[in-house]
């Protein structure tokens, strides 16, 4: 069942975003203590983080790394999560392009939003956190699923007038939720932990 706010795990793998051949441009220390590291974005949560890649690995933008507990060919180790406002420029453009191939590559995971989601309030229905979701096109799933739950993507798309490309809409509402540290409803993020002082 699909629910509002997401328990943070451990991501396992994530999409390269930018790699930094000499580590944060704000980094003062001298040149030759930096490292590099790479941005990225995991693939079961959208969790943005920091990565030290293994010596003499220049992992490129929208490779899948392994990240887990195990050996680990690419990346020697996670540094920190970190915001959406921490990622470079270049990171920030690659962002939309990996959620939505991660989207795309995950489907069956992505499905159960539309067959499952249910009002939150009297006057919201969790479809209509989606960007481009009104309440016509809300009823129209609504409807639809009624007669059937939805296969696949396409079969969504087929079955409701109006509604195109899913994997862009749950795409923007990704980027609103890693975006806005303080969003109301939270579907497919885990929100940051507050630091500890």
């Amino acid at each position: 069942m699909i629910t509002l706010g997401k328990k943070a795990e451990k991501e396992e793998y994530a999409y390269i975003l930018d790699y930094l051949p000499y580590g944060r441009s704000d980094d003062n220390r001298p040149m030759y203590q930096k490292k590099p590291l790479a941005q990225g974005v995991g693939e079961k949560h959208f969790v943005l983080m920091e990565m030290i890649p293994k010596e003499n690995v220049v992992p490129k933008a929208q490779d899948r790394v392994y990240i887990g507990d195990r050996d680990r060919p690419v990346i020697d180790h996670v540094k920190r999560r970190i915001t959406f406002t921490e990622l470079t420029h270049g990171a920030q453009m690659e962002l939309p392009v990996a959620i939505e191939k991660i989207i795309l590559e995950n489907e069956a995971v992505f499905l159960p939003f539309f067959n499952e989601a249910y009002p939150i309030t009297t006057r919201l229905h969790m479809l209509e956190l989606l960007p481009g979701i009104g309440k016509k096109l809300m009823w129209g799933i609504i409807d639809e699923k009624k007669k059937g739950k939805f296969k696949g993507f396409k079969d969504l798309v087929d079955r409701v007038k109006g509604l195109h490309a899913p994997e862009k809409l749950i795409t923007h509402r990704v980027l609103d939720e890693l975006k806005d540290d303080n969003i109301k409803y939270r579907i497919f993020t885990t929100p940051m932990q507050p630091v500890k002082k």
